[in-house]
């Protein structure tokens, strides 16, 4: 199951790129985020994150590693728990100096539920895509 949305914020693409790529601060844009550290490398490719986030109730925690990280136009994080991956897919194109942002977010679960999870799970991850954006674009104002 993926989501995907386009958008544009009034700030230059290099320093929305930085924002956004350094998933530490997945806490000041990601309204499901309770906490996200580092755990190891320099916030490039490879870099591993613990982040850990409320959804629909339930505590849900993954690491995350930085799969791309193509300064400034890409950037592709992808998060493992052993039950689903989930992949944020970023990329940031230049509009003057305001930045269109198209943000994807891909969800893989279990063979066994994926169907299931797909349709039940479709409105409540519609809804936090767009929750999502309204505060990236709260953060990045």
């Amino acid at each position: 199951m993926d989501v995907e949305r386009s958008f544009v914020v009034d700030r230059p693409v290099e320093e929305v790129f930085d924002f956004l790529a350094d998933f530490e601060n997945t806490e000041s844009w990601d309204p499901g985020t309770v906490e996200t550290t580092r755990l190891s490398g320099d916030g490039g490719l490879g870099t591993r994150y613990r982040n850990v986030s409320t959804f629909m109730g339930r505590s849900v925690e993954l690491e995350y590693e930085t799969i791309a990280h193509d300064r400034p136009t890409h950037f592709v994080c992808r998060g493992v728990n052993g039950k689903t991956v989930a992949t944020d897919h970023l990329s940031f194109t230049r509009d003057g100096e305001r930045t269109m942002i198209h943000y994807r977010a891909v969800f893989d679960f279990p063979r066994s539920w994926g169907w299931i999870a797909g349709i039940a799970l479709r409105r409540p991850v519609e809804k936090l895509a767009d929750e999502t954006i309204e505060q990236i674009q709260r953060a990045l104002a």
